[in-house]
């Protein structure tokens, strides 16, 4: 490889292995552990056939950094960089994943203050939910479950702070939701849509 950048961009050897070097393997790393982040992602979301291809990618460019580093095992700046690089892909994959938003989370909310006017959010936007009662430290308490798309979660906290600012609420991943296709509509039968969170 050294040979190849010196005749072909007259770089030398020592440019090459304490500066074009690192930061290949560094983009590297950054590229792979960004790639991993997202194929997790896919997996927990029953994405059968994207997931194993971001799988080949993340193996192939894994392989071709550390195979930089064992050709330059005595190069202390290639392990800085390998390590950098890897803090970096697993932050910029994070980035990537919220920006994707992909897969459905199931909200569960609890709160002391009446919620007949969340739940009248809930049926005048067609979202399923249910809704108990339930009893905590601080005496009884409503406890609603909604099921919902991870694009819409902003949309959900901000409802769910202005119609009980002291709600308590969680949220939890959900692989898969056995009828999400299913389509309010009077006229074909029981069912649900996803519609956006926008108060009206």
């Amino acid at each position: 490889m050294q040979q190849f950048f010196y005749e072909h961009f007259g770089i030398s050897q020592e440019l090459l292995n304490y500066a074009i070097l690192p930061l290949l393997i560094f983009l590297a790393r950054i590229g792979d552990v960004s790639i991993a982040t997202i194929r997790i992602i896919f997996v927990m979301s029953g994405k059968k056939v994207i997931a194993p291809i971001l799988g080949f990618f993340e193996s192939l460019i894994w392989l071709l950094a550390i195979g930089q580093i064992f050709n330059n095992i005595d190069n202390v700046w290639s392990y800085i960089a390998y390590a950098s690089g890897y803090a970096t892909g697993t932050f910029v994959g994070m980035y990537i994943e919220e920006k994707l938003a992909i897969g459905r989370v199931v909200v569960r909310i609890i709160t002391k203050l009446p919620a007949q006017e969340l739940i009248s959010f809930f049926n005048e936007n067609g979202f399923r939910y249910s809704s108990l009662d339930g009893h905590g430290n601080a005496g009884k308490v409503n406890v609603i479950f909604t099921v919902i798309k991870r694009e819409d979660l902003k949309a959900m906290i901000t409802n769910i702070k202005l119609y009980n600012p002291n709600a308590f609420y969680t949220i939890e991943g959900v692989k898969k939701v056995s009828d999400e296709d299913l389509v309010t509509d009077s006229s074909r039968g029981i069912g649900f849509r996803w519609r956006s969170m926008k108060r009206k």
